[in-house]
């Protein structure tokens, strides 16, 4: 099994994994094109979890999904749409000070609302597509995976050393457009995919322009919260659309 797979499920997962040592850079580099069959693979853990919690209703179900989707990430992503929104708020505009809340460990009571609220909107959503359009489960997950690496493709990154610069700075980029391009047309080809590839596109160059003109470029926790609002924004579209 090729190694820089093994270190995107590492990464984006919390399965148990075990790297054989410290990979190289450009190992870590390799596995951003790994994150679309990432999302795949959560899409068939939290389909067999929506299949193991169909005869407890639809709100259990609607439940036991979200937290098992939680659980398999981690949360790690939630931390970084957490951190954006204190920042985002708390910064006033100002880039330096936006940068300096977003390093803060400490959650501050707008990333709370953020998480609460996007919790929310996807328990929603899943209450509204449960148990009839599984699709979504493999749709949100696949989205918010091509919408991260296409940002870290086209969009400096502002925050020198740790994983997240060291992921941009050894992208295999000409392989990586064309994972990203095979990546949409499978979206798009899924039952409902045309609606999730729109709405991940939409949200994906908004998300771009707002952290061009506030940051001057992305840092790993706006790639999370990026991840996290495709994959609300998808779920609320596909719920809106159902009937």
């Amino acid at each position: 099994m090729p190694l820089s797979w093994l270190i995107a499920v590492q990464f984006l997962t919390r399965l148990p994994v075990r790297l054989p040592g410290m990979p190289a850079p450009e190992a870590i580099g390799r596995s951003v094109l790994w994150y679309p069959a990432v999302g795949l693979l959560i899409g068939a853990v939290l389909s067999l979890i929506a299949w193991v919690g169909a005869g407890g209703g639809v709100f259990l179900q609607a439940a036991l999904v979200l937290a098992a989707w939680v659980m398999v990430t981690g949360g790690l992503h939630l931390d970084g749409l957490a951190d954006t929104f204190d920042a985002w708020v708390g910064g006033y505009g100002d880039r330096e000070r936006t940068l300096a809340i977003m390093k803060d460990p400490a959650c501050g009571p707008m990333g709370v609302l953020a998480l609460l609220l996007t919790l929310l909107l996807k328990w929603s959503a899943l209450v509204v597509l449960l148990p009839d359009s599984l699709a979504c489960l493999w749709l949100a997950p696949l989205a918010g995976r091509l919408a991260l690496p296409w940002l870290l493709l086209t969009t400096a990154y502002v925050r020198p050393g740790g994983l997240g610069d060291m992921l941009s700075r050894h992208l295999p980029r000409k392989l990586l457009n064309r994972v990203l391009l095979l990546g949409a047309a499978g979206l798009a080809l899924l039952p409902q995919g045309f609606v999730a590839l729109l709405v991940t596109a939409g949200i994906a160059l908004l998300a771009r322009r707002a952290l061009r003109q506030r940051l001057g470029g992305t840092t790993g926790d706006t790639a999370g919260a990026l991840l996290e609002i495709t994959e609300t924004g998808v779920l609320v579209a596909l719920a809106l659309t159902l009937r």
